[in-house]
C-alpha cells in the first residue's frame, strides 16, 4: 500500500529539483521515530504533496471530503494516505482516524486553517490543539512558501517557481486537567500557529504577523 505514496513522492521530489528551485530546510528537526502531528500553513492543493516529497517520515493526512467523490480518487487519495474530512461539522470519525494513526506511532499532517489561505495566513480551528491534547503527540511545525502560486493540479504535477518548506524544532503541549475551555483552546491554537509564522517570511503571517498581536 506504500509503494504507490513512495513512487508518488520520488517523482515530485525528481520534478521539484529538475524544474523548480526548491530547497528544505531543518529536516534535522524531523523525529526518526514515534508519533507526531505535522501543522503547516495552507495556501494550495500542492502543500500536502509538498510535505510528503519534503518529510524522511511516512506521512499520512486529513483531507477535505471533496476530495473524495468519485471512485478513482477515492481509491488514490486513500492509497496515498489521506482521509476524508468534512469541515462543516466536528467530524468524531476523522478524529478517532487520526488517533488511531498516533496511537500506532504514525504521522498525521494537519493544516488547522481549514482551508486554503494563498500569501497570508488566516485563523486556526482547534482541532490540531484537541487532537495534541488527547494523543500526547508531539507537534512539528512546518511553513511553506512559493505554493501560493499553484492554483490548479496541472501544476502540482509539474510545479515551477522557488519554492521552500522549512521545519521547525518539534514540541509538545502543556497538560491540561480536565475539559480544556475556549479560552485556553484559543491561547494554545494560536501558540501552535505562531510556531508555523515563525518558518514565515512577515509577509505570509497574516492574522499570526506583528500586525495580529
Amino acid at each position: 500500500m506504500d509503494t504507490l505514496y513512495h513512487v508518488c513522492n520520488f517523482l515530485q521530489r525528481i520534478t521539484l529539483r529538475t524544474f523548480a528551485d526548491y530547497a528544505v530546510e531543518g529536516a534535522e528537526h524531523v523525529p526518526s521515530m514515534g508519533s507526531l502531528i505535522v501543522v503547516a500553513n495552507h495556501q494550495s492543493n500542492m502543500d500536502p504533496p509538498m510535505i510528503g516529497a519534503s518529510l524522511p517520515r511516512r506521512v499520512r493526512f486529513l483531507a477535505k471530503d471533496g476530495l473524495f467523490r468519485n471512485a478513482v480518487a477515492r481509491w488514490f487519495f486513500t492509497t496515498y494516505g489521506a482521509f476524508p474530512l468534512d469541515r462543516t461539522r466536528v467530524d468524531a470519525q476523522a478524529f478517532r482516524w487520526a488517533l488511531d494513526q498516533l496511537d500506532r506511532g504514525g504521522v498525521v499532517t494537519m493544516f488547522p486553517e481549514g482551508t486554503r489561505s494563498p500569501g497570508a495566513m488566516r485563523k486556526a480551528h482547534h482541532g490540531v490543539v484537541r487532537l495534541a491534547l488527547r494523543s500526547h503527540a508531539p507537534l512539528l511545525p512546518v511553513g511553506i512558501t512559493g505554493t501560493e502560486r499553484i492554483r490548479h493540479w496541472s501544476r502540482v504535477v509539474n510545479p515551477t517557481g522557488r519554492f521552500r518548506v522549512r521545519i521547525g524544532p518539534a514540541f509538545t503541549l502543556p497538560t491540561i486537567d480536565g475539559r480544556p475551555s475556549s479560552e485556553a483552546l484559543d491561547s494554545m491554537t494560536d501558540m501552535v500557529m505562531r510556531r508555523v509564522a515563525n518558518l514565515l517570511p512577515e509577509g505570509y503571517r497574516g492574522v499570526y504577523g506583528a500586525s495580529g498581536h
